[in-house]
């Protein structure tokens, strides 16, 4: 816990559309997330997005680029919030004291590279309606498991053009599936505020399948934990 704690003794506030680094800087720092949305993103010859990935409060930004030493992508805030820079040094006594979180952390970069992958399966070879449909499921569903759910209903802050720059569609085709979506009964939009009235639903329509969302740890992680000797205090 300790350890844990000192990944958040620099945390700073950041203002929504704020770049937190750019593609291509110098690697330095990773961060938390502890408030607010953020994104990683790639910025394309013709002038358009790609972004990547979705980062909610609890999330670890910069994991990516271990082992590189310039950005692999730019990463920005969607609203206001709150991040907790960390540094090498700090990763790497975390690494040097405790084994079962360099195991936890090597865990959450296998798993934001598992969504990359789903989404790349979408985008790929499902229509517009199960891109849609399936994002905003999966992020349903992250936010479920912190408590940022209730009764179906949740905040999305990105807009149409971010949500555009997801899934490889235009703003005005975003529009067209979001009311194809409300005239079937699945989601309900108002403004930033979305309802899934059968989540259930949701997710058959779009194919949803979590495994890659798995929390659960093989079991050899839990014996890690117990066994590894706390050396850092």
């Amino acid at each position: 816990m300790a350890l844990l704690l000192e990944l958040e003794h620099s945390a700073r506030k950041v203002s929504a559309g704020e770049i937190l680094w750019q593609e291509n800087a110098r690697v330095d720092l990773f961060c938390v997330v502890k408030e607010g949305w953020a994104y990683s993103y790639r910025n394309l010859i013709n002038g358009s997005m790609q972004i990547l990935k979705v980062y909610l409060p609890g999330d670890v930004i910069g994991m990516r680029d271990f082992g590189f030493t310039q950005r692999l992508s730019g990463v920005a805030m969607i609203n206001d919030g709150v991040v907790c820079p960390f540094t090498y040094q700090q990763l790497f006594d975390l690494f040097r004291h405790s084994p079962a979180l360099t195991a936890g952390i090597i865990a959450i970069a296998v798993r934001q590279q598992a969504m990359l992958t789903e989404r790349l399966v979408y985008i790929g070879r499902h229509t517009a309606q199960q891109r849609l449909a399936h994002f905003l499921y999966e992020i349903y569903v992250r936010l479920d498991r912190v408590g940022a759910v209730e009764a179906g209903r949740f905040s999305l802050p990105l807009s149409q053009e971010q949500l555009g720059d997801v899934l490889g569609l235009s703003a005005v085709h975003i529009s067209r599936m979001f009311t194809m979506l409300r005239d079937e009964g699945l989601v309900l939009r108002e403004r930033q505020q979305l309802y899934f009235p059968d989540p259930g639903a949701l997710a058959r329509m779009a194919e949803f399948n979590d495994a890659y969302l798995d929390e659960s740890l093989p079991s050899v992680f839990h014996s890690l934990a117990q066994a590894a000797p706390s050396n850092s205090l």
